[in-house]
């Protein structure tokens, strides 16, 4: 089994933030005259003075983004806020924003910059707003190609390259990426250091198809200090990104406690004993200190996920196997004597966290949804089932009965059942089916994708034994004349492909809450980095990803 990154602590991790729920009271609280501020300061602690200044900078933010007579400047803003993950502190004014704009875009249009232009497409697309990519129009001659002259501006051109990605399967937008890539990395060789570094960053992590957390950190060092409401605005990121951090140890802290005590590791010496690893997943879907019980949960459900996989794929014989399935689906309180031993405290284990978080869920938003996240349990066991079956008897499926029955044994629609719950925004009957069916694209789609990268790795999983099938597999059984780089290119394009389709149905999204297609899109994001070994089959991305998030220093 690899190495896990193992960390120290600090002894006393705490995490004190003020209310930020009442953007007026944030607002009036800023109003500080000089002579108030110097009374103030005689009695109160540098932690009191440093929220007081986090206030004030909150209430420069809020006058920028309620501004008129700079759209641009708004935008910039706006956009910035997104970027460094502290967006939902003025929820309400970048939403005004935003319908401002859309009530404007035709101005926008007329004025042909590009870099307004392309900014405008990407955060009303984001917004759910539908913007047609033929405001791009205005940058292509008569042969439709993108203008040349349009090189020469950077920023634009950066722009153009994050707006690309924004693609629901649009000719344009395809040829703004090839357009904007070639000519970016043509222009880094005469490029100043600082500027030809932020053209390689939005190269390689393209703002939609990346971690904002993960970027939060390398932007504020990029933001432009001459704006006045830039230096509030990287204030304000610092602050958070400590407070965050902090947090995240704290959860880190509490959850080692729940496993150690839990003491399935020890029981179970075959599986995973990954408990970072498990918590970067919920860490990235769940974002912002408010989520902060639903990120041990959810890291709860992941771990059991984990677990179960490697049941079914290490230890697990056939016969076993199904025993353990038919006990899932009979979903009973107490363990049948037909059980093996080994599997025993697994189930039970399963079965009370299940309860508890059902319990939770009630007490907070009123609705048990018990029979919803046993049944989530149970479609990933069937799926598990399935391929055990396949895999023992060498059986190689059809290429769309492995994507079908993988997209499920990714675990993916189990654990967002859970987050639905957890977060109790928008259970309806309609909603509810759409969960437990795991047919809508906002969560079939997440799971395709990983499917996907996991069969495009080289390596197995750390201590994974015996055969694994993959897609690769059953593709080339299918087209025995195809070579292994033609099948990798055929599944890269699947995955881009199915990119599409989320983005097309996030950006249209309104059966779902906004925050269950954020986990969505940040589960995709995700995806690149769980999976991107290297040649010594570790997780470069993944440790670096773990050490910026939990111990990386903005000070």
């Amino acid at each position: 089994m690899a190495k896990s990154l193992v960390f120290s602590f600090p002894a006393n991790c705490t995490y004190a933030a003020g209310n930020h729920s009442s953007n007026k009271s944030s607002t009036r609280s800023c109003k500080i005259s000089a002579h108030n501020e110097h009374v103030i300061s005689q009695g109160r602690t540098s932690q009191d003075l440093t929220y007081i200044k986090h206030m004030e900078n909150l209430s420069k933010v809020k006058g920028v983004l309620c501004q008129r007579d700079n759209q641009l400047e708004a935008l910039v803003a706006a956009d910035s806020l997104k970027w460094l993950g502290i967006d939902y502190h003025f929820t309400e004014e970048i939403a005004n924003v935003i319908d401002s704009l859309y009530e404007d875009l035709s101005n926008v249009h007329k004025r042909g910059d590009l870099f307004e232009v392309t900014l405008s497409f990407r955060l009303l697309r984001q917004a759910g707003y539908y913007v047609s990519s033929d405001i791009l129009d205005c940058f292509v001659d008569e042969k439709g190609e993108f203008r040349s002259s349009l090189s020469k501006d950077i920023r634009g051109m950066m722009s153009l390259h994050d707006s690309s990605h924004l693609n629901t399967g649009e000719d344009i937008l395809y040829k703004a990426n090839k357009f904007s890539r070639d000519h970016l990395k043509i222009s880094m060789k005469d490029l100043e250091p600082n500027l030809a570094k932020l053209v390689e960053e939005t190269l390689k992590h393209p703002y939609h198809m990346s971690l904002q957390s993960y970027k939060a950190k390398r932007h504020l060092s990029y933001c432009q200090r001459s704006s006045r409401m830039i230096g509030a605005i990287e204030e304000i990121a610092k602050r958070e990104i400590n407070l965050n951090q902090t947090l995240h140890q704290k959860e880190v802290k509490e959850l080692m406690k729940w496993w150690k005590d839990l003491g399935l590791a020890q029981q179970l010496t075959f599986a995973r004993d990954q408990l970072l690893k498990w918590y970067v997943w919920s860490m990235t879907a769940f974002q912002g200190p408010q989520n902060s019980k639903y990120r041990i949960e959810l890291t709860k459900v992941i771990a059991f996920v984990y677990i179960i996989d490697d049941i079914f794929d290490v230890i697990g014989s056939l016969d076993e196997l199904r025993i353990f399935t038919e006990v899932i689906n009979k979903w009973e309180d107490s363990v049948p004597d037909s059980l093996p031993h080994y599997m025993r405290p697994l189930y039970m284990s399963l079965y009370n966290l299940t309860n508890e978080i059902a319990n939770m869920v009630e007490k907070e938003h009123g609705f048990n949804p018990i029979g919803s996240l046993k049944r989530s349990w149970v479609r990933l066991c069937n799926a598990f089932m399935v391929e055990a079956k396949w895999f023992s008897t060498n059986s190689v499926p059809t290429t769309d009965e492995y994507l079908r029955n993988g997209a499920i044994s990714t675990g993916v629609p189990t654990v967002f059942a859970h987050a639905f719950f957890l977060l109790g925004h928008g259970i309806t009957n309609e909603t509810i089916y759409l969960v437990e069916s795991g047919d809508a694209a906002l969560f079939s789609c997440p799971a395709r994708i990983l499917r996907l990268w996991d069969d495009l790795g080289s390596a197995k999983d750390e201590n994974q034994q015996g055969f694994d099938g993959s897609y690769l597999d059953c593709y080339m059984k299918e087209n025995p004349h195809c070579s292994t780089y033609n099948a990798r290119e055929h599944v890269m394009q699947m995955i881009s492909r199915t990119w599409e389709i989320l983005n097309k149905e996030c950006f249209s999204q309104r059966t779902f809450s906004p925050y269950l297609v954020e986990v969505s899109l940040n589960t995709a994001r995700m995806v690149d980095v769980m999976y991107d070994y290297n040649g010594e089959q570790k997780l470069p991305m993944l440790e670096e990803y773990m050490k910026l998030l939990l111990f990386g220093n903005t000070r």
